[in-house]
């Protein structure tokens, strides 16, 4: 189904969910030429993905070599704490299939907030060889992203200043959550070739009908990508 808010993709269950993103993520990486970049997204729902990926059919099909792995948002703890997104992909794919060190990039979370954003946004500027985004070359060629129930993605937070930000690339979040955290901005994130979001649950229904109707404000129905925009819903999420 398509619409002015992207296209979706309605599957059967989380199970489904997984296995036809994990499809779409590989025919896309393969389909690609050259160098590949992928920002993973936290939380519960992506983590049976990345587990999918490393096994099987997907670990043997996926061009692991050529694609390098960053982050969308980290809280501000140390990466073996069990909080960490970082820490939760290693353990369910990145550790368990052939990714080369030097491709893997965490949001680091050492020294203060700030100096930690402003190392990632230097990481980032690095990759793309260029200061400033031009929406003619995205940085990223998949942006994963999740839904909150408070219409949250990344760690964009309703009502948090880092949602008016256009200059910076990466910035601290110290409001709204009992951690500080550290999130891509709203020009980063758009600089996708793909941003695709994962929602599962019958508890994200409410909020998922919110944002495709169009009209809201919250956080996740103000990502506008240079790219296609797709949803991956099961049908809980999805209010069958």
């Amino acid at each position: 189904m398509q619409t002015s808010g992207g296209r979706t993709e309605i599957l059967a269950d989380a199970s489904a969910l997984a296995h036809g993103v994990a499809e779409w993520m590989t025919t896309t990486a393969l389909a690609a030429s050259g160098a590949f970049r992928v920002s993973l997204s936290g939380g519960s729902t992506p983590k049976a993905l990345y587990g999918l990926l490393a096994s099987g059919d997907f670990k043997s099909r996926f061009p692991w070599k050529r694609t390098s792995w960053y982050w969308g948002d980290e809280r501000f703890v140390p990466p073996d704490h069990p909080e960490s997104n970082y820490r939760m992909a290693r353990e369910a794919m990145l550790m368990r299939a052939p990714v080369p060190a030097g491709n893997i990039h965490p949001i680091p979370t050492d020294g203060t907030p700030d100096e930690a954003a402003r190392r990632y946004e230097r990481t980032l500027r690095d990759a793309y060889g260029a200061p400033t985004l031009d929406p003619s070359r995205p940085l990223f060629d998949i942006m994963l992203l999740g839904l909150g129930a408070d219409g949250h993605t990344a760690s964009l937070l309703p009502g948090d200043p880092a949602l008016d930000e256009r200059e910076r690339w990466v910035v601290p979040v110290s409001h709204g959550r009992p951690e500080v955290r550290i999130t891509l901005t709203y020009p980063v994130i758009e600089s996708s070739r793909h941003v695709a979001f994962l929602v599962e649950g019958r508890s994200k229904a409410a909020i998922l009908s919110t944002v495709r109707a169009g009209g809201s404000r919250v956080p996740a129905a103000r990502v506008k990508p240079v790219g296609e925009l797709i949803w991956f819903v099961d049908r809980a999420a999805a209010g069958e």
